[in-house]
């Protein structure tokens, strides 16, 4: 039988600490959150592995150096109301809710909706609500968000999110059409987004986000 509070400790020790986390919140988070109960019980036993765990459809669950990197690019604070996309089983929205004051999750599939709901339910985190709708429109009845996380690989951010981000409000995303993208943050101001690389990090693919290219004319 798998220790899991064991793994936890060696995953913060081996995974987070040791890659530029400096945020105690977002480590004491990770100490204490159960992923174990997030992932399907026929692949609990790799819940701290470090890399990406298969959620099932296709979907995958971050892995903890590159969420907790992430994270603490968007500079979550303790007053602010997130807006997570993509959430799949819910981990990192109940991460999101452990530093702030308020979370929007969604997602395109009912199913990892009603999981997501039933996760965040039994560990009692009552700061987050989790809705199904498409990942490139976001969640605007709930805007203005201060900060916005998307959770998984994307070719190019949806505009409309950056329409729901408040003035001075964060986003971060892993951006680009290879394995291998680039962690990427954005900041509002007076309706104009600013960008600037952080990290690169190999993570899964958020589905629903395309790219309009115009076809090919001979």
């Amino acid at each position: 039988m798998t220790d899991f509070a064991l793994a936890r400790s060696k995953m913060i020790e081996s995974q987070v600490r040791p890659n530029g986390i400096t945020d105690g919140r977002i480590i004491q988070a990770m100490a204490s959150l159960p992923r174990e109960i997030f992932v399907p019980e026929a692949h609990r036993g790799l819940a701290y592995m470090d890399g990406d765990i298969a959620i099932g459809a296709g979907r995958s669950l971050m892995e903890p150096m590159a969420l907790a990197k992430l994270v603490q690019l968007a500079e979550i604070e303790a007053g602010d109301h997130v807006l997570h996309v993509g959430c799949g089983t819910g981990y990192a929205t109940a991460l999101l809710a452990a530093l702030c004051k308020s979370v929007v999750a969604i997602d395109e599939d009912h199913a990892f909706v009603e999981t997501a709901r039933a996760n965040l339910a039994r560990l009692g985190i009552a700061n987050a609500e989790v809705h199904q709708a498409p990942h490139a429109a976001g969640w605007s009845a709930g805007q203005p968000y201060d900060a916005i996380l998307i959770d998984g690989r994307v070719p190019i951010v949806p505009p409309a999110l950056f329409q729901q981000l408040r003035d001075g409000g964060r986003l971060v995303a892993v951006v680009g059409d290879n394995d291998v993208a680039t962690a990427t943050a954005y900041n509002r101001h007076d309706g104009a987004i600013s960008s600037w690389p952080a990290f690169e990090a190999s993570i899964g693919r958020l589905p629903g986000v395309v790219v309009d290219r115009p076809a090919f004319v001979f």
